[in-house]
């Protein structure tokens, strides 16, 4: 883990257990979360919060597409995009994924990070359509920075958008698609994120 913030010797074992386990299954959603991570936990030091929070936020990156593990191959590694019923199929994933972690009372906040990560900060996400200051932070900030990581990785379907083309859509979307308080930090802090996003990728992304 790139994040300076301390995690117990236990968590640790237990992030990347779960992490490895992802891999194992989606090599290409295992690189992806752990870059997710690493921007979220930069943000989260760039507004202030405290190291608990960062913490539990920089775990919830890890484990946000966890829930991955209960789609089906089919669905989970196509090549190109998914219709509609396998869209469907897709967006369960953050709620596979927090009750995974809900079984354990010591991640259950991390759970409703993970649950609510799909929301938009104007009501037409998923699983909900939760809006606003309804979605929990650490979801708000894990929003921005997969879509960060989404856009600027290649695809089966598509290329990878230029760094500026994504950074415009980051902007574009404040107060739609994201608070408007993560995504100005975001792009007052676009340069070390670039960093971060420029880490390795694999092939298929």
């Amino acid at each position: 883990m790139n994040c300076e913030c301390e995690l117990s010797f236990e968590y640790h074992e237990i992030v990347e257990c779960i992490t490895s386990a992802l891999d194992a299954r989606d090599p290409y959603t295992g690189d992806h979360s752990r870059r997710v991570s690493d921007m979220a936990c930069l943000i989260s030091r760039c507004m202030g919060l405290s190291e608990d929070e960062i913490c539990e936020i920089h775990i919830a990156g890890h484990l946000h597409d966890i829930g991955k593990i209960g789609i089906p191959d089919r669905v989970l590694l196509k090549e190109g995009k998914l219709d509609d019923e396998e869209w469907a199929l897709m967006k369960k994933h953050p709620q596979i994924g927090s009750e995974i972690l809900s079984s354990s009372e010591h991640f259950a906040r991390i759970a409703a990070i993970i649950l609510h990560h799909h929301e938009r900060w104007d009501g037409k996400g998923y699983p909900f359509g939760a809006k606003g200051d309804e979605i929990p932070l650490g979801a708000r900030i894990i929003a921005v920075c997969d879509s960060i990581d989404a856009m600027t990785s290649k695809r089966s379907y598509r290329n990878a958008l230029p760094i500026e083309v994504c950074r415009g859509e980051i902007e574009k979307n404040i107060g739609i698609m994201y608070d408007p308080t993560v995504a100005r930090t975001a792009l007052e802090h676009w340069e070390e994120l670039c960093k971060l996003i420029a880490a390795p990728k694999a092939e298929n992304q």
